[in-house]
């Protein structure tokens, strides 16, 4: 049971990046996939989710910037993230779940660094 996640790195402000997720057979169809984000100091906060169907759900601060889709055929969560602001910077943590299970499973981070 596996989530890889990758795409992250520094960019100025305004600038766009791409995060993607990789999941291994078993916690990927019909599981209800997340992006979090977590600062220092601060507890790890729901970023944007797409359910099995396709249904996205995103924090108000990112709404209208990211964009979160997912590749079945791939196995694959993608974040698109333009406009990046300074606040956008923390370390991105892919997240898997049965929507209605208990378990869940979450993947190593991949750093995000915006600059002003």
């Amino acid at each position: 049971v596996q989530l890889q996640a990758s795409g992250g790195g520094s960019v100025q402000a305004g600038g766009s990046l791409s995060l993607s997720c990789v999941a291994s057979d078993g916690i990927f169809r019909g599981y209800t996939l997340s992006w979090y984000r977590q600062v220092p100091g601060k507890e790890r906060e729901l970023v944007a989710m797409i359910a099995s169907g396709g249904t996205t759900t995103y924090a108000d601060s990112v709404k209208g910037r990211f964009t979160v889709s997912r590749d079945n055929s791939k196995r694959t969560m993608n974040m698109q993230m333009n406009a990046l602001k300074p606040e956008d910077t923390g370390v991105y943590y892919c997240h898997s779940k049965w929507p209605t299970g208990i378990v869940d499973y979450w993947g190593r981070g991949t750093q995000v660094t915006v600059s002003s």
